[in-house]
């Protein structure tokens, strides 16, 4: 396979872990990448799109440009189209294609986590909660969306067919997700949603993975819940980002033996 030239392109991806990933899942894939990390201020990025694709095969996008690249693409591909948003970029055909919802489902299927039937409450309804409410629609869930801007989810309620709560009701839910930052950054240590509704929960899922564990997980996991952070979509997201970079088809047991060595390796450096 072609060796490609590659790149994370963000507001400010100086501490992204995208160029490690993606060079260990190419090398599992027995491919080879250079990878750079990108970080443009957003009053430069009409002047310098042109730049990416001269010098990049191909590209991921990143906060808070997944829309802005949309324009300067020739056309969008499967989850794309329905989430109006772009995380990788084929430079040579100009194709937008979003990998997050691909992502998403797969971690949950690899942990065990179905969601066919199941209740779900949605917490956040920006891109990332967005992405996980159509993809567990479509997988057959009975999905509650919820956010703070009441709007925003009952516009994801609209486009999706899921239902929006303008107030949270304690009451059990199989799977509870984080979509919102509430646990991260300057809120470290706060949960989402108290003890009590998480302790009717079946599962706890945060789409957060620093810190690894989050207060909301950390509750869940004191009622002996299941929990899961955001690290595997992460990782799956750019093994399905790499299959179309190398137009390989995605495997879900290679993602998740390679996900695998992928811990391992970080475990062992630490």
């Amino acid at each position: 396979m072609k060796k490609l030239n590659l790149a994370v392109i963000g507001k400010d991806v100086s501490q992204s872990s995208s160029p490690a990933m993606h060079t260990f899942i190419a090398s599992g894939l027995g491919a080879q990448i250079t990878y750079d990390k990108v970080s443009v201020p957003p009053e430069q990025f009409n002047e310098r799109v042109a730049e990416l694709f001269e010098k990049y095969d191909a590209f991921n996008v990143t906060i808070p440009f997944k829309l802005d690249i949309i324009p300067y693409l020739s056309s969008l591909e499967g989850d794309a189209k329905s989430f109006g948003a772009v995380n990788t970029v084929v430079s040579s055909t100009k194709t937008g294609y979003n990998t997050d919802g691909l992502g998403f489902m797969l971690m949950l299927k690899n942990a065990g986590i179905e969601a066919e039937g199941k209740s779900v409450l949605l917490l956040g309804a920006g891109g990332a909660g967005r992405s996980a409410a159509k993809k567990l629609r479509d997988a057959g869930a009975e999905v509650t969306v919820f956010d703070m801007r009441t709007e925003s989810a009952a516009a994801v309620a609209r486009e999706f067919g899921v239902k929006a709560a303008e107030k949270i009701q304690i009451k059990p839910y199989d799977i509870i997700i984080n979509a919102t930052g509430v646990g991260m950054h300057k809120t470290v240590g706060i949960s989402p949603v108290g003890e009590e509704l998480i302790s009717l929960c079946g599962a706890a899922v945060d789409l957060i993975y620093v810190p690894a564990k989050s207060k909301f997980l950390e509750i869940a996991e004191s009622f002996g819940k299941p929990v899961l952070n955001g690290m595997a979509m992460l990782f799956y997201q750019a093994y399905y980002a790499e299959c179309i970079y190398f137009g390989l088809e995605p495997d879900d047991a290679q993602a998740k033996a390679l996900f695998t060595q992928y811990q391992n390796s970080a475990a062992r450096e630490e």
